[in-house]
């Protein structure tokens, strides 16, 4: 889909190129990440792509044709492009953000409308609610959504994203990549993705080219960049705890059947079965669904002390925060050491319970690594 061929970049006043002779290839329906310290060329690759900067040298081929070539306005509306300070415009609502694209094309005003209620839904904004709403009433997180919604509307084959969650608080950092990801399960666009972080760059890539000094210095798989970093540089970048790093690349699903043991307590249940079930529980506690088997809270051996009661639901208490079982099983970590709990329920899309993962588990998974 994208291929560059000996790529230069060289800026007025530099002595040295920004990207020298880059070589490399992204398949179609793949996520590469462009990963390195600052000034490492990968924005500036990045941009050359749907040349908001001009190549000095080289050629940049999409789908078999010279980019170079291409009318420049049409190249840039054609590929989805997401920044980290997102870019919406103050001064018009999201509805008109997310047409912006579709609008420049021309598109029927139908049609427009039909795009937009779909792309903001995909990316979990009811139209409904969100359409009339400006910028400034959104969250950095409802903001970041809009922007990818804005980046696919027309469709496009390739997406640009440069430090596209860099800007949110890390627990919705996890959230809008496992969304994002779950949504590129379903598009599967060719997207070309810039962040600093290592981590999110084994979280959320097919590949990743790692740069240095505007040369590319290893293009691989995360699992192989782990296993085989290509040279000190590399090694440095991935850090010591690389069997830690692996749990990015395990999603939930993949061991929720074989570790989740903790079976849900109907909201009905009665006490002395409740009990029961808290003494059985690795976790000194149970969680608690109503009929539809959507999670309502949880009750831990302590919380049958502080009240009187007959049945489950009343000494249900609310649960901090859960995981979805798409979620991968460092995002899982991250919520427990946020949460300070050795253990983070499941669910699905709809809130109902899947099982459990604890601290436990994860250590034996990475056990199983080394």
């Amino acid at each position: 889909m994208i291929k560059l061929e000996s790529v230069t970049k060289k800026f007025p006043g530099m002595k040295v190129p920004a990207v020298k002779d880059l070589n490399m290839e992204v398949n179609k329906g793949d996520v590469c990440v462009l990963v390195g310290p600052s000034g490492c060329g990968k924005t500036t690759t990045m941009k050359m792509i749907n040349r908001i900067h001009e190549p000095t040298g080289g050629k940049i081929l999409i789908d078999g044709e010279d980019a170079l070539k291409m009318n420049p306005i049409k190249l840039r509306l054609d590929i989805g492009y997401v920044i980290q300070e997102i870019g919406l415009f103050p001064h018009m609502t999201i509805e008109e953000n997310v047409a912006t694209v579709p609008n420049e094309k021309k598109w029927p005003k139908e049609q427009t409308d039909k795009k937009v209620d779909e792309m903001m839904t995909l990316v979990g904004l009811d139209p409904k609610i969100y359409r009339k709403r400006y910028p400034s009433a959104l969250s950095g997180g409802q903001r970041q959504r809009v922007g990818v919604a804005r980046a696919m509307v027309s469709d496009p084959p390739i997406m640009l994203m440069d430090e596209p969650f860099g800007a949110v608080d890390p627990i919705t950092r996890a959230r809008l990549q496992n969304e994002f990801l779950r949504i590129q399960e379903r598009i599967g666009k060719t997207i070309v993705f810039v962040t600093h972080d290592i981590d999110e760059a084994i979280k959320m890539g097919d590949t990743i080219a790692v740069m240095r000094e505007g040369k590319l210095i290893q293009h691989a798989t995360p699992s192989d960049l782990l296993s085989a970093p290509a040279d000190d540089f590399v090694a440095d970048l991935v850090g010591r705890n690389r069997s830690i790093k692996r749990l990015h690349l395990i999603r939930i699903r993949e061991i929720l059947e074989d570790v989740s043991r903790t079976k849900p307590a109907p909201e009905d249940m009665p006490l002395e079965d409740v009990k029961k079930q808290i003494d059985e529980s690795e976790i000194r506690s149970v969680m608690v669904v109503d009929r539809d088997n959507k999670l309502k809270g949880i009750i831990g051996v302590n919380d049958l002390k502080k009240k009187t009661g007959e049945v489950a639901a009343d000494y249900c208490q609310d649960i901090s925060d859960t995981v979805t079982s798409d979620a991968t099983l460092n995002d899982a970590l991250s919520l427990m050491l946020e949460m300070g709990e050795g253990y983070v329920a499941v669910v699905n899309e709809d809130d109902q319970f899947e099982g459990t993962i604890t601290l436990g588990d994860l250590l034996n998974v990475v056990k199983e690594d080394n």
